[in-house]
């Protein structure tokens, strides 16, 4: 006669009061979706940014704000949109978010005049800062099952590192075939079908006794973020050593301080201080900083070599950058189908962030004329095994053990930290590269094809930074994370903030 094993204590209770329960895998399919659409959005409107500069007659010193504006406002507002999760409810924030977000990509594809885009782009900024913590918080209060759970973040996270590299095929093919407007009116089918999953699968848990909201830290938080991410995207095209760009950097710095001194003192804080406190989810948001920083680097920078060094369609582009969607989904899913229950979350992070830096290290050696399969491939692929390894095992850990009533917090985090990251690391590295490009332009005179030649080197050495970065990450990663941690193994969440506690007395 067989016999099966008893459910856990907290599956168990999410059999018993839990509605989401018996839906949950229908729930991650919405939430995937509503990722995906947030995510492709990031990308796809590179690809359309020359056709929409020339239909709508904007100047290219004018063309960033199109990535800025939306960037500012998604970015600055994530804690807010976290915390108003947590007050009102995920799902009544996730609709709100889903259906702004698609009435702000109709406006943006409908655009005629370049004020009237960058409002649109503000406005999917403002509604993805509701939508996306709400996503990652119900994730976290639906799935109370730990190796569920894993599973969970796993196709999430998975969904999330290859969706720019879709984005990027998905725009050559709408730019190239249809027209640059449909790159912001694709976003309404993936919200019709998010917002078609919520309104039939959730349900509205809201918390009886709601805390005030932090009115001065929401003010902090929204100028400071502001600042940071402003002054980082003032730096890439005026420079580091420029007024606007150091004022802006250094307020939202200060901003910041601030913020994190009145968390200290408020009754109703914003962010809970010790959401970030804890070793294990402090990790996990820095793997995802981290990591972000270097991945979309990459992808601004091979999309700049597939197309004007290499010459390449944007289909053709979009084609090239496959096998980093494609190695995420099969890193991601040997992780989490079940690995990650043996092994600890430090091995995942610790090799998948070894991987990057072999990727990262592999894209160093492309030259004017390499073909494509010589080192392009190897460190894509490189590149998408370790960041399905390391970023999704990352992302779980950065709420686990997180009250429910602050799970919506830690997914505006894990939010934040992936818009500032991209933010920062292409100001950054776009710095590196042209300065690169410009000392071998001067030192190499009369070379043929100079441009070209000093190009790909300023390409090659934000490479090698990129490669520094993820080294770094892979050696303060690790050790951060507490020995024998395993993210979908402990018996329930409440007990691994318990044992949290426990270990910092």
């Amino acid at each position: 006669m067989s016999t099966t094993s008893p459910p856990s204590t907290s599956q168990q209770l999410a059999e018993d009061v839990d509605p989401h329960y018996e839906k949950r895998w229908l729930i991650l399919l919405t939430l995937c979706i509503a990722q995906l659409m947030l995510l492709i959005d990031a990308t796809v409107v590179n690809v359309a940014l020359p056709s929409a500069q020339r239909a709508l007659h904007f100047s290219t010193a004018n063309r960033e704000w199109v990535v800025t504006a939306y960037v500012l406002a998604f970015g600055s507002l994530l804690p807010l949109g976290g915390r108003m999760s947590d007050l009102w409810g995920r799902k009544l924030m996730f609709v709100i978010g889903a259906l702004g977000f698609a009435a702000a990509s109709a406006a943006a594809g409908a655009a005629q005049s370049f004020t009237m885009l960058i409002v649109a782009r503000a406005l999917q900024g403002v509604f993805g800062a509701l939508l996306a913590p709400a996503a990652i918080a119900m994730i976290a209060v639906t799935f109370t099952d730990p190796g569920e759970r894993a599973k969970a973040f796993g196709a999430f996270g998975a969904i999330g590192a290859g969706a720019g590299a879709l984005g990027l095929l998905l725009g050559g093919v709408l730019t190239s075939y249809v027209s640059w407007r449909w790159c912001m009116f694709v976003n309404v089918g993936f919200a019709v079908l998010a917002l078609v999953g919520a309104v039939t699968l959730m349900t509205n848990n809201t918390n009886p006794d709601k805390p005030r909201l932090d009115l001065v830290g929401t003010a902090l938080a929204t100028t400071g973020l502001f600042g940071i991410v402003f002054g980082a995207a003032k730096a890439e095209t005026n420079g580091w050593g420029a007024a606007i760009s150091l004022i802006s950097l250094i307020a939202g710095g200060v901003l910041l301080l601030a913020f994190l001194q009145s968390q200290r003192r408020s009754s109703y804080p914003l962010m809970p201080l010790h959401v970030v406190g804890d070793r294990n989810r402090g990790s996990g948001l820095l793997v995802l900083f981290l990591a972000t920083i270097a991945v979309f680097s990459m992808f601004l920078f091979l999309t700049y070599y597939f197309q004007g060094v290499l010459h390449y369609s944007p289909v053709k582009t979009g084609i090239a950058f496959l096998p980093l969607p494609v190695a995420v989904v099969i890193s991601a899913s040997i992780v989490q189908g079940g690995l990650v229950t043996r092994l600890p979350s430090r091995a995942f992070i610790g090799f998948g962030l070894l991987l990057c830096t072999a990727g990262m290290f592999l894209l160093t050696r492309i030259g004017v004329d390499t073909h494509y399969y010589a080192w392009t491939l190897g460190g894509l692929l490189l590149v998408g095994l370790g960041i399905g390894s390391a970023t999704v095992v990352g992302l779980d850990m950065s709420s686990v053990g997180v009250a429910p009533e602050d799970v919506g917090v830690a997914g505006s985090l894990a939010n934040v930290v992936q818009q500032i990251g991209p933010a920062i690391g292409i100001a950054v590295l776009s710095t590196v590269a042209a300065t690169a490009t410009t000392h071998f332009a001067a030192g190499h005179a009369g070379i043929d094809d100079l441009a070209a030649h000093a190009t790909v080197h300023g390409y090659t050495t934000a490479f090698w930074y990129s490669t520094a970065i993820f080294a770094a990450a892979a050696v303060i990663c690790t050790t951060l994370v507490r020995s024998g941690t395993r993210t979908g193994a402990n018996s329930d969440p409440m007990e691994i903030e318990a044992l949290a506690n426990l270990e910092a007395v």
